[in-house]
């Protein structure tokens, strides 16, 4: 048989889809790869590092701040009651330049230094009384809600600077600041407010410091927890890989028994029951032709209809024989084994052309033969059982790099139920079919309508 023509078969324009196993399927099927669940451990514990280390970042740097908000907040405090009250003078609220000018010796030299990198004192209305910086002296600006605060209740506030007010436009060109403000008060007791500014650069000291301690903490217990649990993956890939090893095994097992058994039940059949059946057929053909030779015409007409009906029972026997347990491939070889499947076939009414190309078969080995011998006898099966063909037809040919099976018929086509496996009980199980085919590294496609056949396609890569 040739390869059909869209003339020749109505399926041929239609497009094939290809069937595939299910993924539950697949998962079962592959094996458990050390390397790739050791590569997934690592990778989950880099993961995890990562994320921990990310989380403590933000952890150790909001420590680190509050740390050093406090640490600025009780200097500050100190350097107020320590420092800068006693040089106050309450001249500098009236603007004397010669209180100011004490008041900035002071200031140089007892607290402005490496962390401090302002210093300024406020009235209660926002003029600013003194400053390091000169020019900000003497400017006005509305104090904020919390500064007012503090005047009123006295307290400390440390904060992280923001650097957008005008007030602060002296200050942009140093960074980030930390920006601490309380209440002082002059030989009188008139109220004043004392701010400073701080480096930033003192957070990131301790957040370095603190997440040397913190990270190294957390990356030698991450090691010992993986250090810890890789005897007990090892123990258990190696109980999985086992376990996966028996399961094969009692696998190989039941199939070698199954085979086993259909071996002998098929040889039962052959030496006894169709060798006593062939046997009953001879005889009851002698016996025909004593009748015609004594010119009983009607015992010779029943004699020959029993031994006709001897005969299909032997063919039918035959036909289960192979269904049962088909031939060697190896010896019988490929051709034989799909002549005989279309023979089985044509018993049963149903006209099979089979065409093998002899080229073919040399390229496939002996498991790759048994797939296109399965694949067409559960094809075939098929078509007997469901399709109402009358004409069906087996080509296996190669294509370029490919070796092709192809099962075409003209009947009733496959639904599409029972494509994607839900078809009703009986029907046959496609979805084994395609399994067959993946597990050999091959692919399995239909080409099918109602009322316009179907075309099973199986490509084989040698």
């Amino acid at each position: 048989m040739s390869t059909p023509t869209d003339e020749d078969s109505p399926v041929e324009a239609l497009p094939w889809r290809t069937l595939t196993t299910g993924d539950s399927a697949r998962a079962e099927s592959e094996p458990v790869e050390v390397r790739r669940v050791v590569l997934q451990v690592i990778g989950a514990a880099l993961a995890v590092l990562v994320l921990v280390g990310a989380v403590g970042v933000v952890v150790v740097r909001s420590m680190a701040e509050r740390e050093a908000l406090n640490d600025a907040s009780h200097l500050t405090d100190q350097l107020a009651r320590a420092v800068v009250m006693p040089a106050l003078e309450d001249a500098l609220i009236d603007g004397d330049a010669a209180a100011r000018q004490r008041l900035d010796v002071v200031v140089r030299e007892r607290v402005l230094s490496n962390d401090f990198v302002r210093v300024k004192i406020w009235s209660p209305d926002g003029v600013v009384l003194y400053s390091d910086e000169t020019a900000l002296i003497g400017e006005t600006f509305p104090l904020g809600e919390e500064q007012r605060a503090v005047l009123a209740v006295p307290a400390t506030v440390a904060e992280v600077s923001d650097l957008a007010p005008q007030e602060n436009r002296l200050e942009r060109d140093q960074g980030r600041l930390v920006e601490v403000y309380r209440p002082v008060w002059t030989p009188t007791g008139k109220p004043l407010l004392f701010e400073t500014y701080t480096d930033y650069g003192t957070v990131t000291d301790r957040t370095v410091n603190l997440w040397r301690g913190f990270g190294g903490t957390m990356i030698s217990t991450l090691l010992l927890f993986v250090v810890l649990m890789t005897p007990l993956l090892w123990a258990l890939l190696d109980r999985l890989r086992r376990a996966r090893v028996s399961r094969e095994l009692l696998l190989q097992h039941a199939i070698d028994a199954s085979q086993d058994e259909r071996r002998r039940i098929a040889a039962d059949l052959h030496d006894g029951v169709v060798q006593e059946l062939v046997a009953a057929s001879l005889l009851v053909s002698g016996a025909t032709e004593r009748a015609s030779a004594r010119g009983d015409g009607e015992q010779a007409a029943h004699l020959r209809s029993a031994a006709s009906a001897v005969r299909a029972s032997v063919a039918s026997l035959r036909t289960l024989l192979v269904d049962i347990y088909p031939p060697n491939l190896t010896s019988a070889g490929l051709a034989v084994a799909l002549e005989d499947l279309g023979a089985g076939l044509r018993g049963r009414g149903i006209e099979v052309i089979v065409d093998v190309d002899p080229d073919a078969p040399t390229h496939l080995d002996e498991q790759r033969q048994r797939l296109v011998y399965r694949t067409t006898q559960e094809c075939l099966r098929n078509i007997l059982k469901h399709s109402g063909a009358g004409r069906a037809e087996v080509s296996l040919h190669a294509e370029g790099a490919l070796v092709v099976l192809e099962v075409a018929d003209d009947g009733a086509g496959v639904s599409q139920a029972a494509l994607d496996g839900t078809a009703t009980q009986g029907h046959f199980g496609l979805r084994l079919l395609a399994d067959l085919a993946s597990e050999h590294g091959a692919t399995l496609r239909v080409s099918t309508a109602p009322a316009r056949g179907t075309r099973w396609r199986l490509e084989i890569t040698p």
